[in-house]
């Protein structure tokens, strides 16, 4: 894992669909009103599975046990920095459990072809989606942290 990466997403499956959240538009804010991932930047003694796991809580009000994370890979950011991305699913009776936090303008459930072909979706995510819902394999990630 590394001790010099920066922050993890979730793509969290809630049934078949991806939930999303579209970001706030405040002035100089990075993808402002786009449609986002759960997730962010890490806090101090975290792991990448545990800051992904908390930003979810924190960003939707909902609880994802780390045994529903069923991929994870490491990714290079734009300023060189590394970052995870990970993948869980949950029945889609979890989604009556969420409720948007003090981020983002409102939550969504949308077809993960759609944010893949979405113009308002978060660029980089895209490839990193593509790359789990390839099966392309999944780094070693430690679930007993989180």
């Amino acid at each position: 894992m590394g001790a010099d990466w920066m922050g993890a997403k979730l793509a969290l499956f809630v049934g078949e669909p991806l939930v999303v959240i579209e970001r706030d538009d405040f002035p100089g804010l990075t993808w402002p009103g786009a449609w986002d991932m759960p997730g962010g930047g890490r806090e101090p003694g975290e792991t990448p599975l545990g800051c992904a796991l908390r930003e979810t809580r924190e960003e939707l009000s909902l609880v994802v046990p780390p045994e529903a994370v069923t991929w994870g890979r490491a990714y290079e950011n734009s300023i060189g920095r590394v970052v995870w991305f990970f993948a869980a699913r949950l029945p889609a009776a979890r989604g009556e459990d969420i409720v948007l936090g003090d981020e983002g303008q409102q939550w969504a459930y949308m077809d993960a072809s759609d944010f893949l072909s979405h113009p308002k979706a978060v660029h980089p995510f895209k490839p990193r989606l593509s790359d789990y819902l390839s099966g392309a394999p999944s780094a070693s990630f430690s679930k007993d942290l989180a």
